[in-house]
C-alpha cells in the first residue's frame, strides 16, 4: 500500500482551496464526509485505510474545516463545484462514496450532472423534520443561525447532535468532558447550517430530482439504525432508477469501516 501523501490542494470554482489527500493505488475512489467531519476527525481517514490496497482513495476537507477555505456566501451549489474539484484532480471518472450528509451531498452531484463512475451512500438523513414537543414545525436552519450568530458554537453542537440527530441529551455533555474533541467539533459548528442546506428545507428526499440520477447507486443503511433512518433509505434506492439497495447487519448511523468495506469493493468493480 503507498504511503498517504502530503496534504494537496485543487482550487473549487468560486476560487475556494479545497484540501485533499490520497492514498493507495488502483482506480480512484473519492470520500465525502458528514456533518462536522474533516480529515482529522472523522471516518474518511479509516474508510480510506481500509481500501487502499484496491483503490486509489481521495478524501478532503468540505469547505470551511480543516485545511480548506471558506468563501461566502454559501451555497450547495458550491460545495457541489468542490466535490467537482477533487473529482477533477483525480484524472479519471472515479467511484464515489459519503457518509450521512456527505452522501446526501453525493447523491445532489450525481442529479446534477457531476461524473461519477459508480456511487454509495450510507445513510443520508432525510427523515423529515422532527416536531417541537407541541408538536410544531421547527426551523433547524433559523435555530442554528441564531446559536451562530450569538457566538453560541458549543450550543450549536449540542442542537444539530440532540435536536436533529437524535441523539441522547447526555451526549453534548459526555462530549465536553473530552476538552481535545469537543474543541474539534466547536471548530467546524460554524459548517452545521451548510449541511442543513444540503438536507433540503424539509429533509425529506427528494424523489422527483433523485429520479434523474443515471450513475448506478448502491444505498446502503444499517439494521440497528432509527427505523426513519433506515426507511429514508430505501425511499431514495425507490428513487434512482436501478439502484442497489444494502442493509448492514449490526450497524447503526456511525458504521465500521471494516463492515462497509465489503460492501464498497463488491460494487465498485
Amino acid at each position: 500500500m503507498n504511503a498517504i501523501t502530503a496534504t494537496e490542494f485543487v482550487t473549487s470554482a468560486d476560487g475556494t482551496r479545497i484540501a485533499f489527500e490520497r492514498t493507495g493505488s488502483g482506480p480512484a475512489l473519492v470520500l465525502v464526509d458528514g456533518a462536522m467531519c474533516y480529515r482529522e476527525f472523522g471516518p474518511a481517514r479509516s474508510v480510506a485505510a481500509e481500501l487502499a490496497d484496491g483503490y486509489t482513495v481521495y478524501f478532503y476537507d468540505r469547505r470551511g474545516r480543516g485545511e480548506s477555505g471558506d468563501t461566502s456566501p454559501y451555497s450547495v451549489q458550491r460545495e457541489i463545484e468542490d466535490l467537482r474539484a477533487v473529482i477533477d484532480a483525480t484524472g479519471e471518472v472515479p467511484f464515489v462514496m459519503g457518509q450521512s450528509s456527505g452522501a446526501a451531498l453525493v447523491l445532489e452531484a450525481a442529479a446534477s450532472g457531476v461524473p461519477m463512475r459508480k456511487l454509495a451512500a450510507y445513510e443520508s438523513p432525510f427523515v423529515g423534520l422532527r416536531p417541537d414537543k407541541d408538536g410544531h414545525p421547527r426551523d433547524y436552519l433559523a435555530q442554528l443561525d441564531g446559536l451562530l450568530a450569538r457566538g453560541d458554537r458549543g450550543g450549536a453542537v449540542g442542537y444539530f447532535m440532540v435536536d436533529m440527530v437524535g441523539a441522547p441529551r447526555f451526549v453534548p455533555l459526555m462530549m465536553r468532558m473530552m476538552p481535545k474533541v469537543w474543541k474539534q467539533l466547536q471548530a467546524v459548528a460554524h459548517t452545521v447550517p451548510n449541511d442543513a442546506r444540503v438536507m433540503g428545507s424539509s429533509f425529506e428526499v427528494p424523489t422527483e430530482r433523485f429520479s434523474t440520477i443515471g450513475t448506478p447507486s448502491l444505498i446502503m443503511g444499517g439494521s440497528k439504525s432509527k427505523t426513519e433512518m433506515l426507511t429514508a433509505q430505501e425511499r431514495i434506492a425507490g428513487a434512482i432508477p436501478g439502484a442497489k439497495h444494502e442493509v448492514l447487519a449490526g450497524q447503526t448511523h456511525q458504521v465500521s469501516p471494516k463492515a462497509l468495506a465489503p460492501q464498497l469493493r463488491a460494487f465498485f468493480v
